[in-house]
């Protein structure tokens, strides 16, 4: 079967759905799963993408479309604030005054009444790192081992459950050469809360092994990817997404799989200073 190839327009094409279909639907709720179905985008990257070309979360896009234009109508029209509320998706008026004075540090009221008072803002802008292009490869099936981590990326427990996968390799005698240190995260901080984020710490291992408490066994799905080589520290690698989404994809004519990104880890942290920590991302396309 032929995949269609998408071109940076189509990408563009894609968002201004998304844009559009938020700006007509501010009253009701904006489900991210229903946003990513009439953008046409793979659920797993959907808010990345979305992020590459807007430069925020969806969240956050959300939330600010839904402020910026109660304060249009709070400027230029003469409505209740009761019917602003409700038109940008609040049903109480004092939520939306809470999050109106949140967002520009005055409530609606003293804006509506001041004039002057201005509400750009300045907005934080991070810049991309320089990431060469990738190159396209073919995976067969992993089998792994396998301990799942709910929280902050990157949080305290990490070390101990590569420790823990460790120990299960000499337990049941699974040493070979070849072993290689997979991490899959399955969400983006931006949407998700960082307490509920989902990263598996995995060992790909070529022996049969056996699950046993937390460590489980699964198959990395193989398939097609992008791989990109990335050195640095591992604080960075939300701007390497950035970037590689951002920059790379929409000029690929690549499209995504609906299977999440994983990163193989070719260095021990432990041993190796962060801006020598070398990692291969993997991106799924078709």
């Amino acid at each position: 079967m032929q995949v269609k190839q998408l071109t940076r327009e189509e990408y563009l094409k894609r968002i201004n759905k998304f844009t559009e279909y938020v700006n007509n639907h501010l009253d009701g709720e904006l489900d991210i799963n229903t946003l990513a179905e009439v953008s046409n985008f793979s659920g797993f990257h959907f808010n990345r993408i979305v992020k590459a070309f807007l430069g925020e979360p969806i969240g956050m896009y959300i939330n600010r479309i839904r402020i910026e234009t109660a304060a249009r109508l709070l400027r230029y029209s003469d409505l209740p604030i009761q019917e602003i509320s409700e038109r940008i998706g609040y049903e109480l008026p004092s939520s939306f005054s809470k999050a109106f004075k949140k967002y520009y540090g005055i409530s609606a009221i003293d804006y509506r009444n001041n004039k002057d008072y201005k509400t750009m803002k300045t907005p934080l802008i991070h810049e991309g790192l320089k990431i060469k292009a990738p190159r396209i490869t073919e995976l067969q099936n992993k089998n792994a081992i396998y301990i799942s981590i709910v929280g902050e990326y990157g949080n305290s427990e990490y070390g101990d459950a590569w420790n823990r996968l460790w120990a299960l390799v000499k337990k049941q005698s699974l040493f070979t050469a070849g072993i290689e240190c997979i991490g899959v995260s399955y969400d983006d901080p931006g949407v998700t809360e960082n307490s509920k984020c989902r990263y598996e710490a995995c060992l790909v291992v070529h022996k049969p092994a056996k699950p046993e408490g937390e460590v489980g066994v699964k198959v990395i799905e193989g398939g097609k990817f992008a791989l990109f080589n990335y050195q640095g520290p591992y604080y960075n690698l939300g701007i390497v997404y950035d970037t590689i989404f951002g920059n790379w994809l929409p000029e690929s004519g690549y499209q995504l799989r609906n299977v999440p990104c994983f990163e193989k880890y070719l260095n021990n942290p432990n041993r190796t200073e962060p801006d020598k920590l070398k990692t291969e991302i993997y991106l799924p396309i078709q």
